[in-house]
C-alpha cells in the first residue's frame, strides 16, 4: 500500500471511475491509475471520475491504514450537487418508459407510479407511500411487469423501498 496518501489521516477517499451505465471501472483511481479506462469492457460506454453536472470527484473506495477495504457500492448522486449520475438517471428515464407503455394502467395511474419512482429511489419520509403505491401498481399491472421494473430498478431504489415491494 502507498504511504503518500496517508500523511495527518486516518483515513481518505479514493476518486471512482464508472461507466456512464454504472458498470465499476475502477474504484481506486488515485491508488491504481493502471486499472482505468475510457471505455467499458462490459458495455462500451465512456467513462467518468466526475460528476458531470458540478465537476466534483465521484467518491471511490475509503482507505484506512491496515484494513482491507469493503465492497465499493456504485452511488447514485452527487455528494456534492445532488444531482442524479447518469446511470441513476438512465434507470429512472427506463423505468418511466416501461410504465408508459402499460396498456392495463390508467393514465393517472400511470402518472401516480412516475411519480413514484422518484420518491422510491431516495430515502425520504415520502419513499414508504411512494413503494407502497409503488407496490400496487405493479401487482395491477402483472407479474411480468413488476420482475422488469425490479431488473432495472434493483441498483437504485432505496433498501427500504426494496423490501416493501419486493420482501
Amino acid at each position: 500500500m502507498r504511504e503518500e496518501g496517508w500523511p495527518g489521516r486516518e483515513g481518505w477517499y479514493d476518486i471512482a471511475q464508472i461507466c456512464l451505465n454504472g458498470h465499476i471501472i475502477n474504484a481506486m483511481t488515485n491508488t491504481n491509475p493502471e486499472h482505468s479506462m475510457n471505455f467499458c469492457d462490459t458495455c462500451g460506454a465512456s467513462t467518468i471520475t466526475n460528476c458531470q453536472h458540478c465537476k466534483h470527484d465521484i467518491r471511490g473506495k475509503y482507505h484506512v491504514r491496515g484494513v482491507l477495504n469493503s465492497r465499493y457500492m456504485t452511488p447514485k448522486f452527487c455528494l456534492n450537487c445532488g444531482t442524479p449520475y447518469p446511470w441513476t438517471d438512465i434507470k429512472i428515464k427506463a423505468a418511466q418508459e416501461l410504465v408508459l407503455g402499460l396498456d392495463n394502467l390508467t393514465q393517472v395511474e400511470k402518472e401516480n407510479l412516475n411519480k413514484s419512482l422518484n420518491d422510491i429511489i431516495r430515502d425520504t419520509p415520502e419513499t414508504t407511500v411512494a413503494a407502497t403505491k409503488a407496490k400496487k401498481l405493479f401487482a395491477k399491472a402483472g407479474r411480468g411487469v413488476a420482475e422488469s421494473f425490479k431488473n432495472i430498478l434493483v441498483d437504485i431504489i432505496s433498501e427500504a423501498a426494496k423490501k416493501l415491494i419486493w420482501p
